[in-house]
C-alpha cells in the first residue's frame, strides 16, 4: 500500500474529535494518589463486590514506540496526528514478516487489490463503524463499566457502545452478522474472558486494510496488572481468511482525572463527496 494513502487513513484516524469538554480534568472519584495528589497507577488492583479485579475506568492503548512507527510509516515524525499509534492499529501483522503472515491466498489477493482503492474502501472514508478490534485499538479512549451480570464497553470513536453479557448465556448459533458482533464473558482467575463472534465482513482488522469474513471468532483476555495499567491478550481465528489463529497484546493506560467526549464522524466529515466524484 502506497505510504501516503495509509497516512491519510490514519491521520484521519488520530484526529482529535470536535467536541466540547465534557467533565475533562474532574478527579477520578475513588482514585488512589500520591502525596502531591497525582493518581498512583502502581496501586493495588481493585476490586469488586464479589471479589473479582474491577476493570471499571477509562482506558486507551498504548501507542507504539518511535522506531516501530518509523518502520511501519516512514516519516511519520509526529505519531501521524494528535495521539501516537498503536502498532496492531497500522498493522494487525505487525508481529510477522511478510513472506511469514498468515493470510490465505485469496485473502492476500485481495488485500492487494483493495490498496488500489484504498480511499474508497476504507471505512473510515464512509464514516462507516471501525468494527472490531481496530476501535479497541484506536487512538481514543473507552470506558469499562462493570457489573456482576453484564460488562459494558463505551468507545469515544463514533459514540458506540458494547455489551458483553455475563450471565452465562451462550453465543447465538445463527447470529444476525454485526459490526461489533455478540460478545458473552466468564472469569478465568484474575482475568476476564470475552468471546466474540456474528460479525459481518465489512469490518477492517487494521488501518492497512487486513479484513476478516464472517466465520471470524474474536477472544480477548483483560487482565488488569494493578491500577492503571491492564494488559488485552487478543485472539484473531478466521479459517476463511488466516491460515491458522494469531495473538496480539495490547498494553493499555487508565485515563485518570478524564472522560469520554461525544464524537460523530459525520460531524465533520468532508472527504466523502471528494472520493465519490472521481
Amino acid at each position: 500500500m502506497p505510504d501516503r494513502s495509509i497516512w491519510m487513513f490514519v491521520a484521519l484516524a488520530a484526529a482529535p474529535a470536535l467536541a466540547n469538554a465534557q467533565w475533562l480534568n474532574y478527579p477520578t472519584p475513588g482514585i488512589p494518589r500520591t502525596s502531591d495528589r497525582k493518581p498512583n497507577l502502581s496501586a493495588k488492583t481493585p476490586r469488586a463486590a464479589d471479589g473479582r479485579p474491577n476493570l471499571s475506568g477509562l482506558w486507551q492503548t498504548d501507542s507504539a514506540p518511535p522506531a516501530t512507527l518509523e518502520r511501519l510509516i516512514p516519516g511519520a515524525t509526529n505519531g501521524a496526528g494528535e495521539e501516537p499509534l498503536s502498532q496492531y492499529f497500522i498493522n494487525i501483522l505487525s508481529d510477522f514478516k511478510p513472506e511469514e503472515a498468515p493470510l490465505r491466498t485469496a485473502a492476500a489477493a485481495r488485500f492487494l487489490e483493495r490498496a488500489k482503492a484504498f480511499s474508497n474502501e476504507s471505512p473510515l472514508s464512509h464514516c462507516l463503524p471501525e468494527g472490531m478490534p481496530l476501535v479497541e485499538m484506536a487512538p481514543a479512549p473507552y470506558k469499562i463499566v462493570q457489573t456482576p451480570g453484564l460488562t459494558v464497553m463505551l468507545y469515544e470513536r463514533d459514540t458506540t457502545f458494547r455489551q458483553v453479557y455475563m450471565d452465562g448465556r451462550k453465543l447465538p448459533d445463527d447470529p444476525q452478522p454485526s459490526w461489533l458482533g455478540y460478545s458473552v464473558g466468564r472469569w478465568d482467575g484474575d482475568s476476564l474472558v470475552v468471546d466474540s463472534a456474528g460479525f459481518n465482513d465489512r469490518g477492517w482488522l487494521d488501518a492497512r486494510g487486513h479484513t476478516h469474513s464472517e466465520a471470524l471468532h474474536l477472544t480477548e483476555r483483560f487482565h488488569r496488572v494493578d491500577f492503571g495499567h491492564m494488559e488485552v491478550q487478543l485472539t484473531i481465528d478466521d479459517p476463511k481468511t488466516y491460515t491458522r489463529p494469531f495473538t496480539i497484546q495490547l498494553k493499555q493506560r487508565l485515563q485518570a482525572d478524564s472522560d469520554l467526549l461525544e464524537s460523530f464522524c459525520t460531524e465533520n466529515e468532508k472527504d466523502l463527496h471528494h472520493i465519490e466524484t472521481k
